[in-house]
């Protein structure tokens, strides 16, 4: 699927990672990015065509063309955000191995932390438009 906007492919069984979910679209006013869970067909079939292993730990967003991974993700997310958000860029300061061990770190350990549910996320009436 080629499109002008970006795409974030999540865990949809991990409540952290569909917490962050809600986060974006709640704050995504220029509705900039569509949502598929990583265990969808369509999540499955990007993450084919953009080589992105099974066993990535990771939100991935898929933008003009390439797929970004952890840190990397998450701050061209907010790079898309309202401006107040887009602060957390100053993360880029941060060596590159220091931010993705942060985030491998979180991410190890998110449903230990946040739970995990028995099934995927599904969008709402309003949201439905987002998720491919």
């Amino acid at each position: 699927m080629e499109t002008d906007k970006g795409i974030i492919l999540f865990d949809g069984v991990c409540n952290l990672c569909n917490k962050s979910v809600n986060f974006i679209i709640k704050r995504d006013k220029r509705k900039y990015f569509y949502f598929a869970s990583i265990q969808s067909e369509i999540g499955q079939t990007l993450m084919e065509k953009y080589s992105i292993g099974g066993d990535i730990d990771s939100m991935i967003l898929i933008e003009d063309g390439r797929a970004y991974t952890h840190d990397q993700a998450v701050l061209k997310i907010v790079s898309n955000l309202p401006f107040r958000w887009r602060l957390f860029k100053v993360a880029y300061v941060l060596p590159r191995s220091l931010r993705k061990a942060c985030y491998q770190l979180v991410a190890r350990y998110r449903h230990r932390f946040f739970g995990k549910s028995d099934s995927c996320r599904l969008p709402s009436k309003e949201e439905r438009a987002q998720f491919l």
